[in-house]
């Protein structure tokens, strides 16, 4: 088994946002000692999901760090829930136990704690993407179990919905049916864990913009760029790509203000290019940098760039992540979906548009994270990093079995010792190389390796065929694959390490 996890970079920086969640609980709040969170499983998560028209389900795992952070704010949220009108239920699944792998499986499970909302019997499902602290689950529960649209009635109706830093869109329309007022109130039910929206019949309520018109209209206010805009086109696709578009600030900030995050993860999320500047916000010349980078960002957003700046004070995930050092700021990274990134070190603010000029030319030459190549590599199992992939694995013409790894996976230290016994089977054989990498630490094609979980192992005959491993995590089972996959020498009369072991217990 392996243990899962999301490989868009995003991850790294997502759990960075909630390290700080509240750990303890008091006993008075936990309605004294009673469980409020439903406990579920394979044997009856079907059955439970399918009588609820509204439910929350956290699939969690008993190492995650995060999940024991979440669990008393989580247990909290559901005993005040649990007197909602009606009450709003709150379960959890062990989706790393074995027999709940299916369950995690289905409902697309790639990071630990992972929320769902599901809705009608579990037909309807979202992912839950509000708070993680008691009070903000329950408000944001709240919402989501009403209707998808609320109605304004009054400036103070408005006033309170809309507030001053968050993304709302509001439907204007002379009557509430009609095939514009349909879609509009389909769109909010599927965008409803994202956004808040509401409907009325008079735009005079409303806060900025011109208060004459009678719709229909969507007006989308957000608390940065232009602070509202307006689009009259009521397909909903039409309208589902203006309000993601217009939802993003020309450049995303990355501090600690939290009001900042959601941004930052619809940043990570976005289908562009990833463009990042990071410096320090509190030196002086730190507004000349943001206004540079601000004019860059304006001449570029229509070539599928994202742009993003980030303090180095709340970026340590992103330099961990990326392989970056402080004392490279201010910089400039770029990266593209499949993995390949661009990095301008060291970066005076004069040298923004010059430098995205020259990476849109295509004159930039690609970066890679590589830990160190290793001075001593004599260990059974080699060490592979990414400046020493091509050498060990691509052009040593060998056969090789490489294991993708993180260093705190608890699978990927049980199978240490078993590797190393695979790789002490074949030191005699000059055709085999067992080898390991570090996937937090060094950069991998994902084009050739697709790593969705620790440890996974691929292996390349020497020839160049590449398969991944998907055995038993023996080392008998090991070797039967290399044998069976690997490409044959003039030398293959001799015993295989099965045989030679079988002789020496003779």
């Amino acid at each position: 088994m392996a243990e899962r996890f999301s490989f868009r970079f995003i991850f790294v920086f997502v759990l960075s946002l909630f390290t700080s969640l509240p750990t303890q609980i008091s006993a008075d709040e936990s309605a004294e000692g009673k469980e409020f969170v439903l406990t579920l499983d394979h044997s009856n998560f079907s059955d439970t999901i399918s009588k609820h028209d509204f439910i929350v389900v956290e699939f969690y795992a008993p190492w995650c760090g995060h999940c024991k952070k979440l669990a008393p704010e989580y247990e909290k949220a559901a005993s005040i829930l649990s007197s909602h009108d009606p009450p709003i239920v709150l379960a959890k699944v062990d989706a790393n136990e074995e027999k709940n792998r299916e369950i995690a499986t289905e409902y697309e499970v790639k990071g630990f704690p992972t929320i769902k909302i599901l809705r009608n019997g579990g037909k309807n499902v979202q992912e839950y993407k509000g708070p993680r602290e008691a009070d903000g689950i329950v408000d944001h529960l709240k919402k989501q179990s009403g209707p998808a649209s609320t109605e304004i009635k009054s400036a103070d109706d408005a006033s309170v919905f809309i507030g001053e830093n968050k993304v709302v869109i509001v439907g204007v329309f002379p009557k509430f049916s009609g095939d514009e007022f349909e879609n509009f109130t389909a769109l909010a039910e599927k965008l409803r864990s994202d956004y808040d929206f509401a409907h009325t019949l008079d735009a005079k309520h409303l806060p900025r913009g011109e208060s004459s018109v009678s719709g229909p209209l969507v007006r989308l206010f957000k608390p940065f760029d232009e602070l509202f805009v307006d689009f009259k086109d009521f397909h909903v696709d039409a309208l589902e790509k203006f309000i993601e578009e217009t939802s993003v600030p020309l450049v995303t900030i990355f501090n600690n203000d939290p009001d900042n995050h959601p941004y930052v993860i619809k940043f990570f999320n976005s289908p562009h290019a990833k463009a990042m500047l990071f410096i320090n916000f509190t030196v002086e010349d730190a507004d000349s940098f943001k206004s540079k980078y601000r004019e860059a960002a304006e001449q570029y957003r229509q070539d599928a760039i994202s742009f993003l700046i980030g303090d180095l004070e709340a970026s340590q995930g992103a330099f961990q992540y990326f392989g970056l050092k402080e004392d490279q700021v201010p910089l400039i990274i770029v990266q593209h979906n499949d993995g390949k990134k661009f990095l301008k070190p060291n970066l005076e603010a004069d040298h923004i548009p010059t430098w995205l000029k020259a990476y849109k030319a295509g004159e930039v030459e690609h970066y890679k994270k590589s830990e160190p190549v290793p001075e001593v590599n004599n260990e059974p199992v080699k060490v592979v990093v990414a400046d020493t992939l091509q050498e060990i694995v691509f052009n040593s013409g060998k056969n090789v079995l490489l294991e993708f790894y993180a260093p705190w996976c608890g699978h990927c230290k049980k199978l240490a010792p078993i590797l190393d016994e695979v790789a002490v089977s074949y030191q005699n054989d000059a055709d085999v190389v067992i080898a390991k990498l570090d996937a937090t630490a060094n950069d991998i094609p994902s084009d050739t390796f697709d790593v969705q979980g620790y440890p996974t192992l691929y292996f390349r005959s020497a020839s160049g065929k590449i398969s991944q491993y998907d055995g038993g995590r023996t080392k008998e089972d090991i070797i039967d694959f290399i044998e069976k996959n690997r490409d044959k020498t003039g030398q293959q009369e001799q015993a295989t390490p099965q045989q030679e072991g079988a002789k020496d217990e003779l």
